[in-house]
């Protein structure tokens, strides 16, 4: 079953349809007075129901927390949108959140008329073609929707679920579902599913233009962004006719342009119905409940016959076929397969090993010749399994005087070896006995259950989820024949090899800014249907405050201190080493710790420790952060002896390779110069700029001068040396603290004394005396806007306040900046502000802001943010959903495992020895809008603020920014400190 981590759902995408065993067969039940299918050993228990009407549910209990990830999902995307109007399912999606006639209107009577008329005008627009008259409909469009929205309710489905404690409101689309997402708690399960019912029985599409301009943004976004346009000419090259490639998700330029309203609602009808819909429950719930309110709420929808899409059959691919991409970012190099769609299950089984052959992180193929060896700067696989077809592709990207087109041969020679069956068969052992352990992580995660068991859905309406459960117990059997057939058989010269060069994209269109008036967002109004559903009962839930003299055990090991949490869940572990001091106490310590990836002892070379790890399904890390460094080890515990032992012979004995820290010295330099063409990474340089001024923490990097001086001996003793710094040891895991203890000890070696560290260097936060602007030149569409402001330092007394003028101002989807920025203005697609709590006693608040735009709209943009920055609008009512939400946020917050330890670690860093969050909650209900109020005239109005912009010179005049402050164009080199 596909209950895995996030980079295994990165990597596979669900791809893991197997082979159905006896073992795991489909079985019948009745409980609470529905008939339920189930798979006999499904650890997650699901329950698969279908009513009358053919609507599918799917519930898997799990009571680790009060809280229940939903799910709703429809067999429909970009593969069902009409040739003639691309992107449509994902204007539906947008458009789902807008309301009904019953919420989102204030007089749904005088509303109707308007949104008629404008849906009329779309018609009239999308059929008309003169440039001039274009824009008079538009006119007409922007003016009558500005009526409409004197009686719309913006952002009133988010109000809603903030108001019952949902988090993370959300949807996506992509080619096969469209899939709408709340997390809520467990005593909300009436309220959403009046919400839910309301929701898809009739929707309304109000506030279009304005919606309609965030996805313009989206798409703008899309066009500087060369990873997207790299995949979508990937798919546009492997599917000549089938829709894979040939409709995006977001659209086209054209289409977006010509958006038909009657086109998205006849889209509606035909796919959002029951029968090809499904709701998906994870968590904390009475499942006899949950099915009968949802047959109770949904039993209104008819089913009805559904055209599914039935793709063209590709020709195959008779030799490589090259494409170009180009754009500021830097160059890699991929090449894409067209392999058997996920509803193969035989094929997809083995597809899945044998990409884990390639590529595991630890033992694969291109882990250990290529990425352990050094002979590029980084390789992986990837795969997207869909239905008709699967998407297998290899990529790499060049290290320092290395062309693209030896990394391309570099990765066919793995593919090569593969063929020719050059690699251990005790491999698929160890990929299997991974994949167990990654089966009981995943079922720890509400999201990782709901999210395999809607892929069920989407796959095959969840038919086929014998299989999935089974997948484990299949992929041991899969044998080093079947993947070298395999490999033989579809991994030949029939691929498409794209090559991602720097250099200008001639061809980006970019979507232009229409002209669009602010619209009402009538903050303040409430619908009846959210006054009915707001009074409807619930069961308070009591929150759990830890105690962290009782929900820890502090021990000894040896000299040092150790805390310790037992896991009385599974059998994994999670051992610690937590040393005070970090990168900014030492520059080399992170590239020591690179280092230590790449090193062997006197008993094992660097690959045969990768090995060893794999095989015994246990990991380790060394993560420097700032101020403190963390060894992690983790796994299985029962191999708990073998990886504590392994790790501490690694880090004692590793010996220094010149020649290994040449060919990392290499890699550096090249990854340096990547950054440099990476614009999220010079915003975050110009952000920490901001806020500590010209050295900062993102540029505490040694020189390329320190970096070539460095020697593998220094390194080397570095990391002999850490170990005999004072360290705290933290083990969350099965065995008792006594047995923990013991172990730890004799596995772990402690110096008699403790060296003493040198400390760390600390950065402090400027005062900003005057507005500045500290602009970046970058080769895109969009303009990205960062404020950045230090303000006082931490007050423990203030964190209610900070939390709850955070949720009402710029958290969410229903904060005052959102509904302003976008909602109200169309300025942006994504924006925010905050501010910003320290994480030590010693440090400061800042207020951080965020506005994404196309550079034609930049200044409005500012002048939009800017307002909210000077004056806090009041709504009472946004107040009081923000208010609400904070409270049931801690009240169906648990603190568990190893998150119990690192919550003490956190509170002594800011000088607490409690858990703050009972003050908070008890705190909240006393607090009053002038509290927030006050906190923003304080700390956030009129004041200096440092703007961060990153653009293009091409489309944003430098003089025009002198109007913000002194205008200061930093430096790549001054940004990165190399």
């Amino acid at each position: 079953m596909r209950v895995i981590n996030l980079f295994l759902c990165l990597l596979l995408a669900g791809s893991l349809q197997v082979y159905a065993q006896n073992k795991h067969a489909w079985k019948e039940a009745t409980s609470g007075g529905y008939k339920y299918r189930y798979v006999s050993g499904d650890p997650m228990q699901a329950r698969f129901y279908t009513l009358k009407n053919g609507l599918t549910v799917i519930l898997s209990v799990n009571k680790k927390d009060p809280r229940i990830q939903t799910l709703i999902g429809v067999r429909a995307g970009s593969n069902s949108d009409p040739k003639d109007h691309t992107g449509l399912a994902h204007y539906l999606e947008h458009l789902l959140f807008k309301g009904t006639q019953k919420y989102g209107s204030l007089d749904w009577a005088k509303e109707k008329p308007y949104l008629d008329q404008v849906e009329q005008l779309y018609d009239t627009y999308n059929k008309t073609t003169g440039t001039e008259k274009r824009k008079a409909i538009y006119k007409q469009i922007d003016s009558v929707s500005g009526v409409a929205a004197k009686y719309a309710i913006a952002n009133e489905y988010d109000k809603m679920m903030t108001g019952m404690g949902a988090q993370g409101t959300n949807a996506h689309t992509w080619v096969e579902e469209t899939v709408y997402e709340e997390d809520i708690p467990s005593t909300a399960v009436d309220k959403f599913l009046a919400v839910q019912a309301e929701r898809f029985r009739d929707p309304v599409f109000r506030i279009f233009h304005t919606e309609l301009e965030a996805v313009y943004e989206e798409k703008n976004r899309g066009l500087d962004n060369d990873g997207r346009k790299m995949y979508e000419t990937m798919l546009a090259t492997l599917f000549p006719t089938h829709n894979y490639g040939q409709q995006s998700t977001i659209g086209t330029v054209e289409h977006l342009k010509n958006p038909s309203l009657k086109a998205i609602r006849k889209f509606y009808n035909e796919f959002y119905v029951p029968n090809n819909m499904a709701i998906v429950f994870a968590g904390d719930f009475d499942p006899d409940y949950v099915i009968k309110r949802i047959d109770d709420q949904f039993g209104y929808m008819k089913t009805k016959p559904v055209n599914e899409y039935k793709g063209p059959v590709e020709k195959p691919i008779a030799g490589p076929i090259v494409k170009e991409v180009f754009g500021p970012d830097a160059e890699n190099v991929n090449i894409a397969y067209r392999m058997p769609g996920a509803l193969d299950t035989k094929n997809a089984v083995i597809l899945t090993v044998l990409s884990q052959v390639l590529s595991n992180g630890k033992a694969g193929l291109l882990d250990l010749n290529l990425n352990k060896q050094q002979k590029l700067l980084g390789a992986g696989v990837s795969t997207l399994p869909w239905k008709d077809y699967t998407v297998f592709a290899l990529s790499g990207r060049a290290k320092q005087g290395q062309s693209l087109d030896e990394v391309k041969d570099l990765l066919l020679a793995q593919l090569d070896i593969l063929r020719k069956g050059d690699f251990d068969a005790g491999l698929i052992t160890a990929i299997v006995n991974n994949f167990k352990l990654y089966e009981v992580q995943g079922l720890e995660s509400n999201g990782n259950r709901a999210n395999s068991l809607m892929d069920a859905f989407i796959k095959h309406k969840g038919g086929n989820w014998q299989y999935d459960v089974a997948y484990i117990d299949d992929m041991s059997k899969v044998t080093k024949k079947d993947i070298v057939d395999f490999a033989n058989k579809y991994l030949a010269n029939n691929y498409v090899l794209l090559y991602k060069r720097k250099g200008e994209d001639k061809s980006i269109v970019k979507v232009d800014k229409p002209p669009i008036t602010p619209v009402e967002v009538n903050r303040d109004a409430q619908s009846r249907f959210l006054k009915t559903v707001a009074d409807m009962p619930e069961t308070a839930v009591k929150p759990q405050w830890l105690d962290y003299n009782k929900d820890i055990t502090k021990g000894k090991v040896g000299n040092t201190d150790l805390l310790y949490v037992q896991n009385k869940d599974n059998g994994l572990f999670r051992l610690y080493y937590r040393f005070d001091v970090g990168s900014w106490g030492n520059k080399k310590l992170p590239l020591a710790a690179q280092y230590l990836q790449y090193l062997g002892t006197d008993k094992y070379s660097s690959e045969e420790i990768s090995k060893q790890f794999y095989n015994i399904a246990c990991n380790f890390n060394v993560a420097p952060g700032a101020e403190e460094t963390t060894i992690s080890i983790s796994g299985l515990q029962e191999n708990f002896d073998k990886a504590v032992e392994l790790f501490d012979h690694l880090i004692n004995n590793c010996k220094a390779d010149e020649q290994v820290l040449a060919g990392m010295k290499n890699r550096l330099q090249k990854a340096r110069a990547d950054n440099k063409l990476n614009k999220g990474q010079i915003m975050s340089g110009l952000r920490s700029y901001a806020t500590y001024g010209a050295k900062n923490p993102f540029n505490n990097q040694l020189s390329n001068d320190e970096l070539n001086a460095l020697t593998a001996g220094e390194l080397v003793d570095l990391l002999h040396a850490l170990p005999t710094y004072k360290h705290t040891v933290i083990y969350y895991g099965p065995e008792t603290l006594d047995k923990a203890t013991a172990g730890i000890q004799r596995l772990h070696r402690l110096p008699a004394e403790f060296k003493a560290t040198e400390g760390n260097k600390q950065f402090e936060k400027v005062q900003q005396a005057a507005s500045k602007v500290l602009f970046a030149d970058y080769d895109m569409v969009q303009a990205e806007v960062n404020w950045v402001r230090n303000g006082n330092l931490y007050d423990p007394s203030s964190t209610a306040v900070v939390n709850l003028f955070n949720n009402y101002f710029g958290g969410g989807m229903g904060s005052i900046v959102f509904q302003t920025i976008r909602e109200s203005k169309a300025l942006a697609y994504s924006t925010y502000a905050f501010y910003a709590a320290p994480n030590k006693k010693t440090d400061r608040y800042a207020v951080l802001a965020y506005v994404g735009s196309q550079a034609d709209k930049m200044n409005e943009a500012i002048a939009g943010m800017n307002e909210l920055l000077t004056v806090i609008p009041e709504s009472e009512k946004a107040f009081e959903t923000a208010r609400s939400s904070m409270k049931k946020d801690i009240e169906t917050e648990r603190i568990t495992q190893d998150g119990i330890i690192f919550s003490y670690l956190n509170a002594q860093k800011l000088g607490l020895d409690t858990d703050i969050r009972k003050n908070v909650y008890e705190s909240i209900d006393g607090l009053k809008f002038s509290d927030v109020k006050k906190l923003h005239e304080q700390n956030i109005a009129g004041k200096p603020y440092s703007y961060c912009i990153l653009a293009s010179e091409k489309r944003v005049k430098l003089d025009d920014l002198k109007q913000y402050g002194e205008v200061q164009k930093v430096s790549l080199d001054e940004i990165f400190g190399y």
